[in-house]
């Protein structure tokens, strides 16, 4: 998983440099725009964007402000608060979810398009349920961890 993470990642990165790099050498060297380039690049800068968000909840690597670890001492108050962020974070998580559930649905039905080039835009607005949905599941893996951890004690940690 963390390989297959790791090459998607570096290959939509990789895309999205080389359609930036493209854009400036045609648009301000070449005095000649492609017609339709940043459309192209928007689909997987999203996908970049979102999987980039996976990735962190996957790995547990996300910005957080613990302030209050440093006023907790032992493990156990460590794991408890990690506990109480992971079921809060579900709790919006499985909430927002619900909502790009309905924002998938109204794009598949309208099924919009790109302006230029005519790509349907739900191939870019899919990547926000995609991300979602795994972000969940790695907030609900790492619930289950924390409790594992906390049931079995620090000295199993």
């Amino acid at each position: 998983m963390d390989r297959f993470a790791a090459i998607l990642l570096t290959s939509l990165i990789c895309i999205v440099a080389m359609g930036q790099f493209v854009q400036v050498i045609t648009r301000y060297v070449l005095q000649v725009p492609v017609m339709g380039l940043e459309e192209t690049m928007m689909f997987p800068t999203l996908w970049l964007y979102i999987l980039g968000a996976v990735n962190a909840s996957r790995e547990n690597t996300h910005i957080r402000a613990n302030v209050l670890e440093i006023f907790l001492k032992s493990e156990t108050a460590h794991r408890v608060l990690a506990i109480v962020g992971e079921v809060i974070s579900l709790i919006i998580g499985i909430w927002l979810t619900t909502w790009v559930w309905d924002f998938t649905r109204y794009s598949w039905r309208v099924w919009k398009e790109s302006p230029t080039l005519y790509i349907p835009t739900f191939y870019g607005d899919v990547a926000l349920m995609a991300g979602m949905v795994l972000m969940m599941l790695w907030s609900a893996l790492h619930l289950m961890g924390n409790i594992r951890d906390l049931v079995k004690g620090p000295s199993h940690g």
